[in-house]
């Protein structure tokens, strides 16, 4: 293993655990508690840009610090790789699609701040086989890359670890928000992968998150 990748592991780990900070309910609470209750407007649409923001400079990393190549996949497999990368983009836009970009964003209450109309649980089409289809299609994606160099390896296992610590924070979040609505639609949809609840967070833990 080269210096390269042990930086890169370095700014996944400082990126997970600046984000683990900021989408704590303590960093929300707070935030609230210095800016009053406008702080609900805002405050998720100021974490996804700062998720953005910071996780650019990481992604261009492996172009920067390029080094030793571990495998190549070649013509004919690298067809298929390309076409699951694909179906891959298409479940990010249909996912995206089905819970609404300004949702996604949380954009809906600084554009419509009037909106008064409840969080809605979104468990259908793609979320009817998995908690975290956008999730899924991105480590997908990057898995399914034909040029394996270390650099991008520590970055998907990073990228892979962050989503399971990140998924322990989003539950917490989505059980305060739906209750006994999301405890059961845990208990029947696993989070990653279609058909097997090997890797959801069970019911019976929620509740001791909270």
């Amino acid at each position: 293993m080269t210096i390269s990748f042990w930086l890169i592991m370095l700014a996944v780990i400082a990126y997970g655990l600046l984000h683990s900070f900021l989408a704590s309910l303590k960093t929300k609470a707070r935030t609230r508690h210095w800016f009053g209750p406008a702080t609900n407007r805002w405050f998720h649409l100021a974490y996804n840009l700062i998720e953005v923001l910071t996780l650019l400079p990481i992604l261009l990393l492996p172009i920067l610090l390029m080094d030793r190549e571990i495998y190549v996949i070649r013509y004919p497999w690298v067809v298929l790789t390309l076409i699951l990368q694909m179906l891959s983009v298409v479940v990010l836009i249909v996912g995206l699609r089905q819970t609404g970009i300004t949702s996604f964003l949380d954009l809906r209450q600084l554009l419509f701040l009037e909106d008064t109309s409840p969080p809605r649980l979104v468990s259908t089409v793609l979320y009817r086989y998995i908690r975290y289809p956008l999730c899924a299609a991105g480590l997908f994606l990057i898995c399914l890359m034909p040029i394996r160099i270390w650099v991008l390896l520590v970055l998907y296992l990073g990228l892979t670890a962050y989503i399971f610590i990140g998924a322990y924070f989003e539950v917490r979040k989505l059980r305060l928000e739906f209750g006994e609505a999301y405890a059961k639609y845990c208990r029947h949809t696993p989070m990653l992968i279609p058909g097997s609840n090997n890797l959801s967070i069970r019911s019976q833990n929620i509740d001791d998150l909270t």
